[in-house]
Parts: structure tokens; C-alpha cells; sequence
């Protein structure tokens, strides 16, 4: 490996413009050399203002180059397994976006074709990394609620009626059966694997209530963590107006952790008895830079990665079982 990973990414779309594509220049030891997109126009764009070295309108292109070390695939999730068997082919190691593909099928065989090439397989669940988790983590660890004894996840939101509410997310053949709750749920499910330990049954009842795109709009799920503590979730993408848009609780044997997987800004709730504590913790300006940063000291040898293509599957297949499609 070079000094710096020198990393292209295929899909240089709006995630890559303030979450990923800076992280990809600022992280130690890392650089961003080429973008590519189809637009040619949008792809020269983007090198242009980010100041990108070399830009393609061809993945296989990029894919080539050999001053390309390592390739992040930032495009929507149906093509993430062709593109990740490509770039393995290629013998060099993928940064893939979340949800890792459409299902647990097509994330398998992503990791089987990273294995079979030997290149490392890294998935883009930052929020494994961020600041706000990484402090509830360590609040669990040090006993701050005792032991935990069950986790719930609420998530309501308004998209519809149609697509233009939701974009490809809603769309089955690209973002998966679940829609927004593949989209969505993923990085609230990881959260959890990292935080209480791998899911191990789950069960759920996934309906589309609304009628405006074809996905499911609606999800309930139950599940349990190693053994130990239970889950229960409930995501509604039809619900009213003016609802609590997201949280996650967990509660143990002496007392309970309030935050959320997406509104940064909001602080962590740690409640014992009467007495409730608040922990603000900022976000970094660039969300997936402190993962991106675990990923290029996994690639130099002097550190490790916390989602792999190995945790990303267990996500995978949690919500296949959730989904009714495993």
C-alpha cells in the first residue's frame, strides 16, 4: 500500500458530496483520485469541485486505473454486487454503501467474492464510529443502566403519496422489498449488533399500507441479542404528520439510554430512578470520516474496521428474517 490509500469511487452522487467524498480527502493517510458517474457532465462537475484529479463516465474505467488502490461504490443498492465482484476481480479492496445489497443472497456473495480474491470488504455503517455512539457504548459498558434487558426502536415518518417522496428508496427492483426500512432500519439494526451484540432470531410483519409505491411502508419486528437482551421495533413511513420522528431506548436492571441513530444533534438521555443526566456530543462535519479513517488504518495494518462484510451480513439477514424473505 502506498503512504496514502488512494481511493476512486463509482457514484459520485449526493451521499458522496458532504458524508463521504471529503472524509475520503481529510482522513490521515487517505486521498480521493477519481470519481466516476454516467453523467459524464455531473462526474466532470464533481472532480472539478472537489478537486479530483480524474474523472470517468465508465466504472470499468476506474476500476483499471492503476493509480486506484481501493474503490468506494457510493450508487444505489442494486448494483452493489456487480460492482463489488468487479473491484474484487480487480484485486483491490471495497468500500461499499448501506444497505449493503437488496438481500442476505446478494450480500453473501459479495463477501464471497471479496474472500475469493483476497481483498477486505468494508460497509458504510458510520454510525458505528460516530462520537454520539461510540459514548453510548461506552456508557453500557461501564454498567450505566446495569444489564441490559430489552431495546426498542420507533421510527415514523411521512413518504408518499409516490416516489418522488422517497426516490429510489421506494422503488423494489433497486432499494429492496422494505423500501425506506431497508434504507432506514439497516443502520438502526447495525447500531444494535455493534451496541448489545449480534441479533439472533427476529421476526416480523411487514404490510404497505399507504398503497403509493410498491415497497412496504409499515414494519414491526421482535428479536433477541445473544441471548440476552430483547428487541422490539416498530417503522411507519405513512404515519401523521407531527409524530416523534425516531428513537431508540434501551433499558436494563438500573435504568435507560435514550438517543438516536440519526438526529445527531440530540443528546443522550441516561435515566436512574429520579435522577436523569444529558450527553451532548457534537457530530463531526463529515459523518463517515471517522470510519473512513478506521478503514484506511485497516488497509495500512495498524488498526481495525468495526463493519466488514461479515457484520454487514448479520444486518442483512436480520431484516430478510424481518421481512419475510429469508
Amino acid at each position: 500500500m502506498n503512504d496514502s490509500v488512494r481511493w476512486g469511487i463509482i457514484g459520485c452522487g449526493n451521499v458522496t458530496e458532504v458524508k463521504s467524498g471529503p472524509g475520503l480527502q481529510q482522513a490521515s493517510g487517505s486521498a480521493l483520485v477519481a470519481v466516476m458517474r454516467r453523467d459524464a457532465a455531473k462526474a466532470r462537475d464533481y472532480a472539478r469541485r472537489h478537486g479530483v484529479p480524474r474523472w470517468y463516465d465508465d466504472a470499468e474505467a476506474l476500476i483499471a486505473d492503476a493509480e486506484v488502490d481501493a474503490v468506494y461504490i457510493a450508487t444505489p443498492p442494486d448494483s452493489h454486487l456487480h460492482y463489488t465482484q468487479r473491484v474484487a476481480a480487480a484485486g483491490k479492496p471495497v468500500y461499499v454503501e448501506k444497505p449493503m445489497a437488496r438481500t442476505g443472497t446478494e450480500c453473501q456473495l459479495m463477501v464471497q467474492a471479496c474472500a475469493d480474491a483476497g481483498v477486505p470488504l468494508f460497509v458504510a455503517y458510520y454510525r458505528r464510529c460516530l462520537p454520539l455512539h461510540e459514548k453510548v457504548k461506552s456508557l453500557l459498558a461501564a454498567g450505566a443502566i446495569g444489564a441490559p434487558r430489552f431495546v426498542t426502536i420507533r421510527h415514523v415518518g411521512v413518504f408518499g403519496p409516490g416516489a418522488d417522496n422517497g426516490g429510489w428508496r421506494v422503488v423494489p427492483e433497486i432499494a429492496g422489498k422494505g423500501g425506506l426500512f431497508h434504507d432506514l432500519a439497516s443502520h438502526q439494526l447495525d447500531l444494535l449488533d455493534y451496541l448489545l451484540g449480534p441479533i439472533e432470531p427476529a421476526a416480523g410483519v411487514a404490510l404497505n399500507l399507504g398503497g403509493h409505491y410498491a415497497c412496504d411502508d409499515t414494519v414491526t419486528a421482535a428479536w433477541r441479542h445473544s441471548g440476552t437482551a430483547a428487541g422490539a421495533g416498530t417503522w411507519c413511513f405513512v404515519a401523521a404528520d407531527g409524530l416523534p420522528s425516531e428513537s431508540i431506548e434501551i433499558v436494563g436492571t438500573e435504568g435507560r439510554l435514550g438517543f438516536t441513530a440519526f438526529s445527531l444533534d440530540q443528546p443522550i438521555q441516561l435515566q436512574r430512578g429520579s435522577n436523569v443526566e444529558t450527553f451532548a456530543v457534537a457530530p463531526p462535519k463529515h459523518v463517515q470520516q471517522p470510519l473512513i479513517q478506521s478503514v484506511v488504518d485497516a488497509l495500512h495494518g495498524r488498526g481495525t474496521c468495526p463493519s466488514t462484510g461479515a457484520s454487514a451480513l448479520r444486518t442483512a439477514r436480520v431484516m430478510d428474517h424481518i421481512l419475510g424473505v429469508a
